[in-house]
């Protein structure tokens, strides 16, 4: 994929949640780098990375599976061209070994948070007849995950939303997409690898036919791309960033 320029997203402003961090860090700058006015949330927003606190997003304190919240945040800051769900957060144990207050907090994160953001973007993005919903995922939405059940049916139930609103949506000139990365080397998963050691970092890159973590900005090359005017054809589509993960 050709980087494109760094006015592709220019007049475009653009909501990223879990956009401290990681992947959603990555996200903020590339659509930046092309020219959108990005506003990003997190519910740390005293951990992002300096790389997005130095940059000209604009960064608000959220709980985005907070509904109401979300909405008032959405009212303030909007409206928005473009929306990116990147939040969320994963638990590794087995599904007998959870409780069920976890999987209330694991489901209202990773897919209450992508229904409550849509529900408050959405109404303008079809007013203006144009709009780009990119929801990421994981592959373990796709293919499962031991340890991570109810992560893994949460973005399962992500996968299925975003058809959904992308048949609704596609008649306003609304696109929703999906994006799917596999290991990828954030905060969360070196911290893992620490906890779990060489072996579980040898699984990781053994679950890929290319052998190797992805990085961040791979994640958002491909964010920013479904975003732009090029990927207008593109919608209800799931996409991997995982080297080839499950194949």
């Amino acid at each position: 994929m050709t980087r494109a320029g760094p006015t592709a997203l220019a007049g475009r402003r653009a909501f990223v949640t879990g956009g401290g961090r990681g992947i959603g860090a990555a996200i903020v700058l590339e659509l930046l780098s092309q020219g959108a006015e990005v506003v990003f949330a997190d519910i740390a927003l005293d951990k992002a990375t300096a790389a997005v606190t130095a940059s000209a997003a604009i960064g608000i304190a959220l709980d985005v599976s907070d509904v109401d919240a979300v909405a008032a945040s959405v009212s303030s800051h909007g409206p928005f061209d473009i929306l990116v769900n990147n939040a969320g957060r994963d638990q590794h144990a087995f599904f007998v070994d959870t409780k069920p207050t976890e999987w209330a907090e694991l489901l209202a994160v990773n897919l209450g948070s992508v229904l409550a953001c849509t529900h408050a973007v959405l109404p303008a993005m079809q007013a203006a007849k144009f709009g780009r919903i990119i929801n990421i995922a994981s592959e373990a939405g796709r293919i499962g995950s031991r340890g991570g059940s109810v992560y893994s049916a949460a973005k399962g139930g992500v996968i299925a939303f975003t058809k959904s609103i992308a048949r609704e949506a596609a008649r306003y000139g609304v696109t929703a997409n999906v994006v799917t990365p596999g290991p990828i080397r954030t905060p969360l998963l070196e911290a893992a690898v620490l906890a779990g050691g060489d072996r579980l970092l040898r699984a990781m890159q053994d679950s890929t036919l290319l052998r190797r973590l992805g990085e961040p900005e791979e994640v958002a090359g491909l964010v920013a791309f479904l975003a732009s005017d090029s990927a207008g054809y593109i919608t209800a589509e799931t996409i991997g960033v995982s080297g080839g993960m499950g194949c």
